[in-house]
Parts: structure tokens; C-alpha cells; sequence
């Protein structure tokens, strides 16, 4: 039986995020090849929400790069990107 692959590997290269003095995501090399799952494990304030947000462009990384496929989506809009996100709580309409 032959396995089907679709999507486009994720690769961030030295990503950093700081928000004044408080660094959140630190020097990050990481690479998500297409049909592989990543799950991130950490306690609270770890960075784990901060690099999701990164790789979805809903923030903009200090330092490093971060791919999707072959493309560098390091300055690339949200609505550029091509990918969904899920969000933990009610983050588009928190009235409803």
C-alpha cells in the first residue's frame, strides 16, 4: 500500500521572539516535514502559543526565518500565507 503526502514542510531557522525584555520563543531551529505530526508540550508562558502565532504570522518574529514549502513567509501577511489556524479560546468574536 502506498502512502499519499500532501502539504508543505515548516521550517523555522534560528526564530526568536522577545516582547520588551521577556524573551518567548529563543533561538528556534525546527523542521515539520509534510504527512508528520508535531505536538508542543510545555508549562504555561513556554512559548508554545507564541510559536504557533509565529508560523501563522499573526506575529513577527525578532530574529530567524521560518519556511513554508520553499517559500520564506519570515515577512508574509496572515492572508498570504495559506494555512488556518485553530485558536484556544474565542479570539475572532469574544462577544459570542
Amino acid at each position: 500500500m502506498r502512502q499519499i503526502t500532501t502539504g508543505q514542510a515548516v521550517r523555522l531557522a534560528a526564530v526568536s521572539k522577545n516582547f520588551g525584555g521577556t524573551v518567548a520563543v529563543k533561538d528556534l531551529s525546527l523542521e515539520v516535514e509534510p504527512g508528520e505530526f508535531l505536538f508542543l508540550l510545555g508549562p504555561s508562558s513556554s512559548g508554545k502559543t507564541t510559536l504557533l502565532r509565529l508560523i501563522g504570522g499573526y506575529e513577527q518574529p525578532s530574529g530567524g526565518k521560518i519556511e513554508i514549502g520553499s517559500q520564506d513567509v519570515t515577512r508574509l501577511p496572515v492572508h498570504r500565507r495559506n494555512i488556518g489556524m485553530v485558536f484556544q479560546n474565542y479570539a475572532l468574536f469574544p462577544h459570542r
